[in-house]
């Protein structure tokens, strides 16, 4: 089983599936083109301003997931997703996927609409029926969130980060008694750093055992 992404590794994987199919004559993608993927303002929920060490990063530990090829033969480093192997779903699941991992929650509508230069779904119950089966995978890739005060549908999460905290959920936990101190805000800032910096050192210490094997040094460290 897959580790949960970081916010930042799920949007590198959204982009390359949705380059693959809106630009594929640039695909797969230089580092250059990566970033500005990420960045987008358009097509992007939450909008961002990752750095290229930030997604350089997020490359390296996607890499080591098997969930990223880096391409050879080219001068320079270009890349691409193994989304379909990598979490054994078909075209149609992977482009349900890249869309929520690209604009945040949606609904049944809303996917078909969004999804349209990557998948063209006959109708929206056709959309549920491939929801229904990532709900059904163990563990679950989606999840159905509560319909929200006001709203006529359901929308749709991905959880390949991990659970989705939901606004009411989020207020309902911010009305708790604070006992140690800390905001919901906060822990959850906490929580994506802590994540980053775990990618930072996977990716570091990848590098140090490439290292090591080229220089025939044990990179294991000694005990005591």
């Amino acid at each position: 089983m897959l580790r949960a992404l970081t916010p930042l590794e799920a949007r590198v994987l959204g982009v390359l599936v949705e380059k693959q199919a809106t630009v594929p004559d640039t695909y797969p993608l230089s580092l250059n083109a990566l970033v500005a993927g990420c960045n987008q303002k358009t097509a992007r929920d939450p909008v961002i301003a990752a750095s290229e060490a930030d997604v350089l990063v997020a490359v390296d530990s996607l890499k080591s997931l098997s969930l990223l090829v880096e391409s050879s033969g080219s001068r320079v480093a270009r890349y691409e997703h193994n989304v379909p192997r990598g979490y054994s779903v078909p075209s149609q699941s992977v482009a349900l996927l890249a869309t929520l991992m690209l604009r945040g929650p949606q609904t049944s509508a809303e996917l078909r609409a969004n999804c349209e230069r990557l998948h063209r779904f006959a109708d929206v119950s056709s959309v549920e029926g491939f929801l229904d089966e990532l709900v059904a995978r163990q563990p679950p890739l989606v999840v159905k969130l509560p319909r929200a005060p006001g709203s006529r549908e359901a929308r749709w999460a991905h959880l390949l980060c991990g659970d989705v905290v939901t606004p009411v959920a989020a207020a309902a936990a911010a009305a708790l008694p604070d006992e140690a101190g800390v905001s919901v805000g906060e822990l959850a800032a906490l929580k994506a750093e802590q994540a980053r910096l775990a990618a930072r050192v996977e990716a570091l210490q990848a590098m140090v055992d490439q290292l090591s094997a080229e220089l025939g040094v044990d990179s294991t460290p000694k005990a005591g």
